[in-house]
């Protein structure tokens, strides 16, 4: 009898251990409730358990860099690329050749297979009609728009130290100025009288523009379409000098406890499985042949502008330190 219940503790104990190994940690930058849809989806096919949390791009290199010798999770998900190369020139990440990884145009993934493109997302101005007439002032539709001094204490956006989608508005800005960071810096502050805060999150603006706390948020435009199709009354536009973009991205976390497990959820969100959760939140996948919602503000609608994103993400440690140094620390 004692050799049956030894036994069965034993059981009891594989079992536990097989258990535990069939889950993944995951830092996701994506939309909550997008990771919500993927991760549930990604369990209900393979039984694998997905324990995520939500971070900006910023705070999840913060995060991993606070974590090196120690790492909390084993994939990361979402967010600008920009930040992916930043975390791995850091060393924060780990290549990855998925079998898969093919099916990407060569553009949108890293050549050595630190991260690979998902989507992408064009920078637009959001603005609530409602309010907009309450104030008598109309849409922005340029950067420069944004200086008028109607607009103060008008706008929402991130902030670069803790948001990717924020630091893809100082590059737009110097392709726009190009590469002078004076005239570039220049702008920024004279914007800074116009912000009424920055948020952690590149996407927090929307629910401020969408109630009209604030008249004017700039982020991705698939943030924005979502809020028009929830029956925000606002307006979508594309600045005439030229729209940035974001290659929303995914990489593997250098040192990560599971990686086994983070492989299979990387292939997985890579293949057919994901695309429709993906189209229903009106990003444009850079998968060829993925479906598109066709409410999403295809890539055509704006003017979209050149970008280098591996000088972007070397030099985005000084080009936010410069941001901070003259503008975020300096806010009162």
């Amino acid at each position: 009898m004692k050799r049956i219940a030894s036994l069965v503790a034993v059981m009891l104990v594989a079992g536990a251990v097989v258990w535990a190994q069939e889950s993944v940690n995951v830092y996701a930058s994506c939309d909550e409730e997008l990771a919500k849809q993927l991760f549930t989806k990604f369990t209900q096919e393979t039984n694998i358990k997905v324990n995520f949390v939500r971070l900006s791009g910023g705070e999840a290199i913060s995060r991993m860099e606070a974590e090196k010798e120690n790492p909390q999770a084993s994939i990361w998900v979402g967010g600008v690329g920009l930040d992916h190369i930043t975390a791995k020139l850091k060393g924060l990440t780990a290549p990855y050749q998925s079998r898969l990884a093919a099916s990407i145009p060569a553009k949108f993934r890293d050549p050595e297979n630190y991260w690979i493109g998902l989507y992408i997302g064009p920078l637009t101005f959001f603005t609530n009609n409602a309010r907009a007439k309450q104030l008598g002032i109309t849409p922005p539709a340029s950067w420069a728009d944004l200086l008028k001094p109607e607009y103060k204490g008008l706008i929402r956006v991130a902030n670069p130290t803790t948001s990717g989608t924020a630091y893809n508005i100082i590059t737009t800005l110097r392709y726009i100025y190009k590469g002078d960071e004076d005239k570039v810096f220049d702008y920024l502050k004279k914007l800074d009288a116009n912000v009424d805060q920055y948020t952690r999150s590149g996407a927090a603006y929307t629910t401020s523009v969408a109630i009209g706390e604030v008249p004017i948020g700039i982020g991705y435009a698939h943030d924005q379409v979502k809020m028009l199709n929830q029956g925000v009354d606002a307006t979508i536009t594309a600045p005439k000098e030229g729209s940035g973009y974001e290659i929303a991205a995914m990489s593997m976390i250098k040192g990560g406890k599971d990686t086994v497990n983070a492989k299979k959820l990387y292939d997985w969100i890579l293949g057919k499985s994901s695309q429709e959760i993906f189209a229903s939140f009106y990003v444009l996948l850079v998968a060829p042949g993925a479906p598109r919602n066709p409410k999403a503000l295809p890539l055509t609608a704006v003017n979209a502008l050149v970008q280098d994103l591996q000088w972007d993400g070397a030099n985005q440690d000084r080009l936010v330190k410069r941001w901070n140094d003259e503008i975020g620390s300096l806010r009162k």
